[in-house]
């Protein structure tokens, strides 16, 4: 039997990835063909420890290497504010910001029921066990500002009415720097709706 070629397999492996091609994985495989001797045996090190060490976070869902993650366990953060974000990424964009000093809850996608992602697939029931003891005076929601986003900020608003949180949305519009002619009609839009006095 014939065995299968490692080059076409490596590019079927790194195909899997988000945003890689076939033409990009075939680029990436003679790269590291060509690269320092061990560079491929370090690369796949690598990704079988971030396999076997990389776990949720047991407080916010980050995925992290120690549990609590390093937000949970920063003592300097204020335990009164949660940001509830889609992804780790999202999270890390806010670290980059430097403004945001609260604390995180990642969910892990949004809402989308014709991809079969309920509430259920989100990590929902998580985000309300960290509210029960009062501690928490508002959630922040930010996810993306698209249909599945917007979807899931206005289930969670429903399902927080009541608990005695404040729940708010990150403000959408014009990005900082762009000119208003250039502006597409839907950040203009959410420009408009959400304008606030001067």
């Amino acid at each position: 039997m014939r065995q299968p070629d490692p080059i076409r397999k490596a590019v079927q492996q790194l195909s899997r990835f988000p945003g890689i091609g076939e033409k990009s994985a075939t680029r990436l495989v003679y790269w590291l063909l060509r690269a320092p001797e061990g560079t491929a045996q370090e690369m796949g090190a690598a990704l079988e420890e971030l396999a076997a060490s990389v776990k949720e976070c047991s407080n916010c869902c980050n995925l992290t290497a120690s549990d609590p993650c390093r937000f949970c366990a920063d003592t300097k953060r204020f335990d009164d504010t949660i940001c509830v974000v889609e992804s780790p990424q999202d999270l890390l964009a806010f670290e980059r910001a430097a403004e945001y000093r609260g604390r995180f809850h990642v969910l892990h996608g949004s809402l989308s029921p014709l991809d079969g992602i309920g509430p259920d697939a989100l990590r929902i029931r998580r985000l309300l066990e960290r509210l029960r003891d009062g501690t928490v005076k508002e959630v922040i929601v930010a996810t993306d500002p698209d249909v599945e986003g917007d979807a899931t900020a206005l289930y969670l608003a429903r399902l927080l009415d009541g608990l005695g949180v404040v729940v708010s949305r990150l403000a959408h519009g014009i990005s900082v720097g762009t000119e208003i002619e250039y502006a597409d009609a839907v950040s203009l839009s959410r420009a408009l709706e959400n304008r606030r006095s001067l």
